[in-house]
């Protein structure tokens, strides 16, 4: 899956130091993140003015859809990061998918800086968010016909956490095949997902997709990579309808998706860390009564001494 923050931490960093550095260092970092994202950052102080950053990221689709290349839409938002500093390099870095050649000079100084900076370490956010955004714009929710678009769309931005879209009369269902390596998480989330469908089945939460969790997989997954089917905490499933698609709700709707898994991982973690405080404390105060106890009865004991 994605991630909890847009911006990269060790890109945004290596970019930090690089702009601050009194007099240009050498750079050729190589570093991967998330599992499927791969950075290549190359600065050399024989050309002190221009940084390379490579990036690529693990990208399939299957069905309708495939957006294997970078769309011309995706290239203008990142040019407009930063006029006059981002510039794309054709053809990029043999093995990535994209290569930017960042203008120092170009780069304003101050507090400007900073945000330009950390939007460009946001660079992946930025790719994965249009490709999911081109997906849902091209899903016709006026179309009800029994068409190739009704196809699901396998996404995989992890190896291990594909999720699902495909249409059905009137919305776009996302599924999200969940598993958990320990037993004591997928008891957790088994309950975690089922306390989510009822609470978003609430009259305050009207606004927000609908929620569903089952055990087993959809009819419309029928027919995908046992792999994917196969799981230890069931599927949950989201139904977005075209008003969360409108204006600036497509960016948060999609930003949501791509991240659910990791969210979702994130609160079970976090609730096994809650629970396993709560039982040692619990135990600890049962341990204290219980030498209490033991203490009380020593001591109240008489010996008999009967030679």
């Amino acid at each position: 899956m994605a991630y909890l923050e847009r911006a990269s931490p060790t890109l945004k960093e290596t970019l930090l130091k690089i702009y601050r550095a009194e007099k240009p260092i050498e750079v050729d970092q190589h570093f991967h993140e998330f599992g499927s994202i791969e950075y290549h950052i190359k600065y050399s102080v024989s050309d002190p003015n221009i940084v390379h950053v490579s990036t690529s990221t693990l990208l399939e689709t299957q069905g309708a859809v495939t957006l294997k290349e970078i769309s011309s839409y995706t290239y203008e938002v990142i040019k407009n990061i930063g006029v006059g500093v981002i510039d794309i390099v054709d053809p990029p870095r043999l093995g990535f998918q994209l290569t930017l050649g960042l203008n120092l000079d170009n780069i304003p100084r101050g507090k400007e800086a900073i945000k330009i900076i950390t939007r460009i370490s946001e660079l992946q956010a930025i790719i994965l968010s249009s490709q999911l955004k081109e997906m849902l714009r091209s899903l016709n929710f006026q179309d009800d016909s029994r068409s190739i678009n009704n196809m699901p769309i396998r996404i995989v931005y992890h190896p291990s956490e594909p999720f699902y879209v495909f249409k059905q009369p009137e919305k776009i269902t996302a599924v999200f095949p969940m598993n958990f390596k320990d037993n004591s998480d997928v008891v957790i989330a088994t309950s975690f997902f089922q306390e989510l469908v009822e609470v978003g089945s609430q009259k305050d939460m009207g606004k927000a997709p609908q929620c569903s969790w089952s055990p087993i997989p959809p009819l419309q997954l029928r027919g995908e990579p046992v792999q994917d089917l196969t799981t230890n905490s069931g599927f949950v499933s989201f139904d977005i309808t075209s008003r969360h698609i409108e204006g600036k709700r497509l960016d948060k709707t999609v930003w949501n998706l791509l991240n659910f898994y990791a969210c979702a991982k994130y609160h079970i973690k976090c609730s096994r860390g809650y629970i396993q405080r709560r039982m040692r404390k619990r135990m600890e105060t049962l341990v204290k009564v219980f030498l209490s106890y033991i203490t009380y009865t020593h001591e109240s004991t008489t010996i008999v001494d009967i030679s």
